[in-house]
């Protein structure tokens, strides 16, 4: 997920800004689907994987490592759920300048936890390899 951000980040929610205004509604309909069907399973596994090691985390690996990974991930979905799906959805009316700033401004604070539980998880899996 930590590069699948980036890539949003970098590339796709930039590139929202060129789809020009005649053919952006049903862009963003396709656009919302797809990346739901891309993201959702990936998304609903890590959950799953985050409460797996908070429950049993490996030996070597400690617990308040698991805790913190479990906190930055709930942090992400706050952010998913309270402020990008809601931009999203306005942008189902139409591109507006001012959302598409705050969509691409606020995935800065996913893509930072995103890149945080990647670091994490190298070093839990560094821990866990001892």
């Amino acid at each position: 997920m930590a590069g699948l951000v980036w890539f949003v980040q970098l590339v796709h929610y930039p590139l929202l800004a060129r789809i020009g205004p005649d053919r952006f509604r049903d862009y963003q309909r396709a656009n919302l689907r797809r990346t739901t069907a891309v993201a959702g399973l990936p998304m609903a596994t890590e959950g799953a994987c985050a409460l797996l090691l908070v429950a049993r985390p490996p030996s070597g690996v400690p617990r308040s490592w698991a805790w913190l990974g479990l906190g930055l991930l709930l942090g992400i979905w706050a952010s998913t759920i309270l402020r990008e799906i809601p931009r999203h959805r306005a942008l189902l009316r139409g591109f507006d300048p001012a959302v598409h700033r705050s969509l691409v401004a606020g995935n800065w604070r996913r893509t930072v936890l995103w890149t945080l539980r990647g670091i994490l998880a190298l070093a839990m899996l560094e821990r866990a390899g001892r």
